[in-house]
């Protein structure tokens, strides 16, 4: 099983970035498609979710309105666009995949290699 993000770097506050995740390994279309994010010293936050089964998404409140999760299964991608970025967005972005319908908890099953972004002027 391979994750693999990118996308990230830094941008000024108030800006955009894109993250990409490909998947490979495992039934992409069969999976929940989830982004965490890290902090040193703090838990990981699931700020983005994608549900195969149901074809919904969940965000966390610190991102609700600003990012939006979407997935290609015809090419085993999943996207985190991030609008009116913040200096508190700054972290480490992680792509995850997890055969569970809705989960929303840290166990997902898969975890790919993070991706910094930094979000500074």
């Amino acid at each position: 099983v391979q994750l693999q993000a990118f996308g990230g770097g830094l941008v000024q506050p108030g800006g955009s970035l894109r993250l990409s995740c490909e998947a490979s390994g495992f039934t992409f279309r069969l999976y929940t498609m989830g982004w965490f994010r890290q902090v040193p010293g703090k838990g990981s936050e699931l700020v983005a979710a994608n549900f195969y089964r149901t074809r919904t998404t969940y965000y966390s409140d610190s991102v609700k309105g600003r990012f939006t999760i979407s997935r290609d299964n015809a090419k085993n991608t999943v996207f985190l666009q991030m609008d009116s970025l913040k200096p508190e967005d700054t972290a480490i972005y992680f792509c995850t995949a997890d055969p569970r319908a809705r989960p929303l908890e840290v166990d997902y099953q898969y975890w790919g290699r993070g991706t910094l972004v930094t979000v500074s002027s």
